[in-house]
């Protein structure tokens, strides 16, 4: 809907802001229904294509106006509690995942929200006692737990690939038991079907970390036809402007195919388990001894 209403615009010429003056709308109206962060009604939609996009094409007028009404009952089941709590990129980000074909991700700092533990979601989001209010953190912890079944585990769930950087498998989150599960468990995850997990070694990817964490989201086979979300510690957006999302995605390939391989990825991941846990028996046994 959103791609296809731009699309229209710019064939007229018109800028967001004569749309908005030729509808009586404001230009945030305008620019929220291209980015996908609110609905258009059938009404307005219709408006919209024939009387200022001058769209002759019955058939697809009829097929974006059930597209309207489809994201209208899509906007009301959302829970209202996620739209009150959940940061607009993230809650953008949500929608946009149910939909997408291909997710990349890098991360340079830890595991996804999506793929972490309920003990590791539970010690990341501790983090912002001080920032974040009780019901937010709790929203928080139901979308990242609730995320991961949309994700990979559902039938119909995107191709996943997520590049992680060596440098967050060195990093204790909560304690090393639960950093130790979390590693269990991502490797675990790592060997589903549509799952590719490739860590990027700490002397490969010195470049690649000054980008942060980012993901591209290709809704469909058109390489046009994507978006990008950009988190950093209390910010987050949607970017759908095509020469920076084709931009960050050109960067993930370049240094996909210069990190580990999965099996090597995943071998590195389990040692790292194995280590934690080795030191966590070693105190075990020295506190048993005093």
């Amino acid at each position: 809907m959103r791609l296809a209403l731009r699309a229209a615009r710019e064939r007229t010429g018109l800028s967001q802001s004569e749309v908005a003056k030729k509808l009586g709308w404001s230009l945030s109206k305008v620019q929220r229904i291209e980015l996908g962060e609110v609905t258009i009604s059938p009404t307005d939609l219709r408006a919209v294509l024939v009387d200022i996009y001058q769209l002759g094409d019955q058939a697809r007028i009829a097929e974006l106006m059930e597209e309207a009404r489809v994201a209208r009952r899509e906007r009301y089941t959302t829970a209202s509690e996620h739209r009150d709590h959940l940061p607009s990129g993230l809650l953008q980000l949500v929608q946009f995942e149910q939909a997408a074909v291909t997710i990349r991700e890098y991360q340079s700092t830890m595991v996804p929200g999506h793929l972490q533990t309920s003990a590791m979601v539970d010690a990341t989001l501790a983090w912002f006692d001080r920032v974040l209010t009780e019901d937010v953190r709790d929203v928080l912890r139901d979308v990242r737990l609730t995320r991961r079944e949309r994700m990979v585990e559902r039938e119909t769930a995107p191709e996943y690939l997520l590049l992680l950087d060596e440098s967050a498998l060195w990093r204790l989150v909560g304690d090393a038991a639960t950093t130790a599960d979390q590693f269990a468990d991502l490797a675990e995850v790592g060997r589903r079907p549509n799952v590719h997990i490739r860590i990027l070694p700490m002397d490969s990817g010195a470049l690649m970390g000054t980008f942060g964490a980012f993901v591209v989201l290709d809704m469909s086979g058109e390489p046009d036809d994507a978006v990008l979300y950009r988190e950093t510690y209390l910010h987050d957006e949607i970017v759908e402007d095509t020469t920076e999302v084709r931009y960050h995605r050109d960067v993930f390939e370049r240094f996909w195919h210069r990190a580990l391989d999965e099996e090597a990825s995943r071998t590195l991941v389990m040692a790292r388990v194995l280590d934690l846990r080795a030191r966590i028996a070693r105190r075990f046994g020295q506190d048993q001894d005093r």
